[in-house]
């Protein structure tokens, strides 16, 4: 009799860790976050066109950024001409399998077109001109998509990294001064009023660039222009930032009484801009990167009720934007997934709560 029952206990036991582990498989990174806040990922149309990768993203991520599709120059390359196929290929995913979209990106220094900045003479346009191009472009693109994306990166790094400057001396900023920072987001409500509007950047917890920052949104924010949340994008390393740095920058944006999200996360496992002597994956950068990931992703969950999302920028190691910088031809293990997307150790560590 007490064999049987030894017995019987020890296939109680096989079965309970036979369905655990299969419930665990076929958990995806959201699914352990479904109770703290969106977790998202960058991706171009191409992933959308190879079956396993398209699964991959269903499994772990349930909010999509277009990398770059969405951008000024790429869906809008001239006045007359828009190209929304792109775009228009991963909201169709989205709606299609029940993800959210954060729309990324509407006015930016970087990748806008020529032709939004000179008349056809070669002329430098006015001020009156920008602001009614920049209009046009923000109502089309956001009305296209009214109801199926419902976050926009309405102004992307308009705060200067020059210490002497506030502003980054941009094409926008010397045609119309920083009011084309305010008209961009009243552009983007006129055109989708449900929409929550984000100022993003990078180095939001650097202290300088982060009192900047601060200043520019409360300043907007007590003009009643509707700002709703701030993207800290979040290219951090194995050393930066640290808990302190993080917690504080978190309350100091919390302060105005806006939203957070991380829009753009990668951890490097370098912190510098040198060519390394080695290029593989180091069991000490492992290790590194675990904590790192570890520490943040413990206090973003315990500031859940003001971070509501936190997107990662790239699906895997396979392919970042970090091959090519800082350093071109570096590989910097930035993601959670290695190259044959499968988990790493950090993954592990995000998981494990």
């Amino acid at each position: 009799m007490i064999r049987s029952k030894t017995l019987l206990v020890s296939v109680l036991l096989l079965w309970t860790s036979v369905v655990t582990n299969a419930q665990h498989a076929d958990k995806g990174l959201k699914d352990y976050y479904k109770n703290y806040f969106p977790v998202g990922v960058a991706i171009t149309p191409r992933h959308l066109q190879d079956s396993a990768t398209s699964a991959f993203i269903r499994r772990h991520f349930n909010s999509l950024t277009a990398e770059n599709v969405m951008k000024m120059e790429p869906i809008h390359p001239q006045e007359d001409r828009y190209n929304w196929s792109g775009a228009d290929a991963i909201v169709h995913f989205a709606t299609e399998n029940g993800l959210k979209v954060r729309g990324h990106t509407l006015c930016w220094h970087n990748q806008a077109p020529k032709w939004m900045f000179y008349d056809s003479e070669g002329k430098m346009v006015s001020k009156d001109t920008l602001l009614h191009r920049l209009r046009k472009h923000i109502h089309n693109v956001v009305g296209r998509y009214k109801g199926r994306i419902y976050a926009w990166d309405v102004v992307n790094e308009a705060v200067s990294d020059n210490h002497n400057e506030f502003l980054r001396n941009s094409l926008w900023y010397q045609i119309c001064g920083e009011d084309f920072i305010a008209q961009a987001f009243l552009y983007a409500h006129e055109a989708d009023p449900d929409a929550v509007l984000f100022y993003n950047d990078y180095n939001t917890e650097s202290p300088a660039k982060r009192e900047k920052i601060y200043r520019l949104l409360k300043k907007l924010r007590d003009a009643n222009i509707p700002v709703h949340a701030i993207g800290l994008q979040g290219h951090w390393s194995i050393k930066n930032p640290s808990r302190e740095l993080l917690v504080s920058t978190i309350d100091q944006y919390a302060s105005l009484g806006i939203k957070i999200q991380i829009t753009e996360l990668d951890v490097s496992v370098f912190s510098n801009d040198k060519m390394p002597e080695h290029h593989n994956f180091t069991p000490e950068q492992e290790q590194l990167q675990e904590q790192q990931y570890a520490m943040l992703f413990d206090t973003f969950r315990k500031y859940r009720d003001v971070i509501s999302g936190v997107t990662f920028w790239n699906v895997s190691d396979r392919s970042s934007w970090l091959d090519n910088f800082p350093v071109k031809g570096r590989k910097n293990y930035p993601l959670l997934f290695d190259e044959n997307l499968q988990p790493k150790k950090a993954y592990r560590k995000v998981i494990d709560f």
